[in-house]
């Protein structure tokens, strides 16, 4: 029974791969298309709001600018070759002051369609953007109260941190995950 259950985990992982994007037409439309299902804010913030943060936000032009700056880096995880999820590791945006003097990195705009709903992922692609963090003295995430997401990220030792504020480009309470090199 174990063999079973070892070789189905196997058999699924090799149907999950996550690759860096860049500012190609492919790699811009599959994250026009993971944003348009608007999924992790629907129903969380007015739509309006909603409507002018995807406008702004998830653009060709923005997402063009984005993908070349060398402060990002975009991440999409495919299910059987169909993109599934995205994440943004940064460098770039809001720095919180208690972390003056260190390497900091934060993954940004993590999110897995729910039609994905394979636990394994969100782990593949939460585990590509710890490691290409690996080398930063603090990782960090910012995301909102009662996010689907928040479970996953204290598993890998995420702690939340009360003192950290920085602006919030929604009206979401927002919590703020951190793990740092000891």
């Amino acid at each position: 029974m174990l063999c079973c259950i070892i070789y189905k985990a196997i058999k699924m992982a090799s149907k999950i791969i996550t690759k860096f994007t860049i500012g190609t037409e492919q790699g811009i439309n599959a994250l026009l298309f993971l944003t348009a299902a608007r999924e992790k804010f629907t129903g969380r913030v007015p739509d309006e709001q909603l409507e002018d943060y995807i406008t702004v936000n998830f653009n060709k032009g923005a997402l063009m600018t984005e993908l070349n700056s060398m402060s990002n880096q975009y991440l999409i995880v495919y299910a059987d070759d169909e993109p599934a999820g995205y994440a943004r590791v940064t460098s770039k945006g809001a720095r919180p002051k208690l972390f003056d003097n260190k390497t900091l990195a934060r993954i940004a705009d993590f999110g897995v369609l729910a039609k994905y709903g394979d636990p394994l992922i969100k782990k593949f692609l939460f585990e590509k953007c710890l490691s290409i963090s690996a080398m930063q003295q603090v990782i960090w995430i910012s995301e909102f109260e009662n996010n689907p997401y928040l479970e996953l990220f204290e598993s890998y030792g995420f702690k939340r941190n009360i003192t950290i504020t920085v602006p919030q480009e929604l009206s979401l309470p927002p919590v703020y995950l951190v793990k740092e090199k000891a």
